[in-house]
């Protein structure tokens, strides 16, 4: 039996915050019945799937899936639950830190949520409030102590290389972060994507990025002070104490199969003669819950994966790792060795230039090779 992790996607929020360009939405009214119903018509188009696999893990993301009423949540897993067992698997929601989300967090535990991801950003008041963030340190202080009474398992998230931010500044910072940190923290540098309102003041000279050897000194700060902490690096963005690692995170970057519910929302299924097939879910809120009404699912998009495109896939999630790439458990998988793959000559340079680390067991990238991921990738792979 296959190993299986649901996403489900909750696309609203009470405001769009300036660097994000994930498929979130503002809405004045949301019916929350009917979008109730539409997620369990969604899972059911998919039951004999979700009946065939051992579910591994569930993670409710947006968004900001904790404005969701918690019963929207419990109606889900009983769901779900009904289909494929889902007792003692992670299931994960993320939080932002407001008031009003964390006063939930005794309900979302009663519904079966055992883990939190807390959206904390910063805590820095002004870069709060660059970031558009709607809590103070505060407010994320209190959130993250009462996610601590609730949850044996929880996450801080944060951004760091910010416009303005100093080394030091930085250190000061982490150093009263990690005072509220108890298993596991996201680090995510701050990227300017299109499409957002930053990219927009950037391009307009509004604010100005750090430059490269500050965001690679912050980068390198911030790994000596978690393993200081006790919190080991196990992929480019995550940290944790041994055995708290995020299991839904990590069934993706294994390139295992998971299922997204949800405008948005995206899968890899092994569905027609198992071949693997990338799914997305139409990303506009109202056009997806009138054609899950219609055709009983939102898909928008449903393509089969070559070979050439499962390869690249697994790498680009793979090499993410600390651990990278077991390269008996590659040739197991493609029925080739990787280097089948790869340009060798390519490689034997990157080699030699430290960002990249091959011997007779895994293919993993150095710590300046892991900021040069997907370039490295693209170099490497001979498709």
């Amino acid at each position: 039996m296959k190993d299986l992790a649901i996403y489900i996607h909750w696309p609203f929020c009470k405001k769009k915050c300036p660097y994000c360009d994930f498929n979130s939405h503002v809405r004045e009214t949301i019916d929350t019945n009917r979008w109730l119903k539409n997620y369990l018509v969604e899972i059911e188009y998919f039951k004999n799937l979700i009946a065939s696999r051992r579910i591994k893990s569930i993670f409710f993301g947006g968004g900001t899936p904790s404005l969701m009423p918690a019963y929207i949540i419990e109606t889900i897993l009983n769901k779900i639950n009904a289909i494929s067992n889902i007792n003692d698997i992670e299931v994960t929601l993320e939080a932002n830190p407001t008031s009003s989300e964390a006063q939930k967090f005794k309900e979302f535990k009663f519904v079966g949520i055992n883990r939190v991801s807390i959206g904390v950003q910063s805590f820095n008041s002004k870069d709060l409030k660059f970031l558009g963030r709607e809590h103070n340190v505060t407010e994320a202080i209190k959130t993250i102590e009462i996610a601590d009474k609730f949850f044996d398992n929880y996450s801080i998230d944060l951004i760091y290389s910010r416009p303005r931010q100093t080394l030091k500044e930085w250190d000061a910072e982490l150093k009263e972060i990690l005072k509220y940190v108890k298993n596991h923290i996201s680090l995510y540098q701050l990227t300017i994507e299109k499409g957002t309102e930053f990219y927009s003041q950037y391009r307009k000279g509004k604010f100005k990025m750090p430059n490269q050897d500050l965001s690679i000194a912050i980068y390198k700060k911030t790994q000596e002070m978690l393993l200081e902490h006790g919190l080991v690096r196990y992929e480019i963005s995550n940290y944790a104490k041994a055995g708290k690692e995020c299991k839904h995170n990590l069934h993706y970057w294994h390139y295992n199969e998971y299922l997204g519910i949800g405008p948005g929302a995206h899968s890899r299924l092994s569905l027609d003669q198992n071949k693997l097939s990338a799914l997305m879910m139409i990303h506009n809120p109202e056009k997806w819950l009138n054609n899950v009404a219609k055709e009983r699912h939102g898909i928008q998009h449903k393509k089969d994966l070559f070979i050439e495109e499962i390869v690249t896939e697994y790498l680009l999630m793979g090499l993410r790792l600390e651990t990278g790439i077991n390269l008996k458990d590659f040739k197991q998988k493609f029925m080739k060795p990787l280097v089948e793959f790869i340009n060798k000559e390519k490689l034997d340079f990157y080699i030699k230039k430290h960002l990249i680390i091959y011997d007779q067991q895994n293919l993993k990238f150095t710590d300046r090779g892991k900021m040069l991921l997907n370039y490295l990738i693209s170099e490497l792979l001979l498709v």
